[in-house]
């Protein structure tokens, strides 16, 4: 994998990720069995555009979203207190050189050999939801449905190659929710096929386009 050392939510990253589908919208692609997202389309015209332009449309922060974003921080640190671990914070990932597609995970957790080379055993995924919705998560004990987690975690799995992904789901107040994730080889060998067959059309429509 490639890794993209920037910030996330600055320029550098945003210019990185402009008409580059990422694991955070491929639920816009695939639903949680595989098959095409009646959004596909939608999310063809959005990245043919951010191409074309070169930039990203930053949308509507609502106040949820914005103390989502300031929780983040506490809730990685936390994680690290917990497992006695390392988060290494990361811009945007590629699978491989040829950068079709990417994920910008919330952090990765490795190590050191010998104090030299770094590995990486796994990412990590943090989601800073309301009270109410937290509970939920407590309570039912697995991944949420419906949101597009799914998708993204596997998609996060299929990029690095990783075997787990840890999702963290933090409100404060409340102890966290964490589990890891093991990755399912028959839903990403579906979305490994329909990335490249929307990455293909993608490129075809830009070419059309510009």
């Amino acid at each position: 994998m490639i890794i993209i050392d920037c910030k996330q939510g600055e320029d550098e990253w945003f210019a990185e990720k402009a008409g580059v589908p990422s694991a955070g919208s491929f639920k816009k692609i695939v639903d949680s069995t595989g098959k095409p997202s009646k959004s596909r389309v939608d999310y063809l015209d959005q990245l043919a555009d951010e191409a074309i332009r070169g930039s990203v449309e930053r949308g509507y922060q609502s106040g949820p979203m914005s103390v989502g974003i300031e929780r983040e921080a506490e809730a990685r640190e936390l994680y690290e207190d917990i497992h006695g671990v390392e988060v290494k914070q990361v811009g945007f990932i590629y699978p491989d050189e040829q950068k079709k597609y990417g994920c910008s995970p919330d952090g990765l957790i490795g190590g050191e050999i010998a104090g030299h080379a770094r590995y990486w055993g796994h990412g990590l995924e943090i989601k800073n939801p309301l009270g109410k919705t937290h509970v939920k998560y407590l309570r039912e004990n697995k991944l949420p449905t419906g949101v597009g987690y799914f998708q993204q975690i596997q998609g996060s799995l299929l990029i690095t190659g990783f075997d787990v992904w840890d999702f963290m789901s933090y409100v404060p107040g409340h102890k966290p929710f964490i589990l890891q994730v093991e990755r399912d080889e028959q839903f990403i060998a579906k979305l490994r096929a329909e990335l490249e067959r929307f990455c293909f059309e993608l490129a075809g429509m830009i070419k059309r386009l510009k």
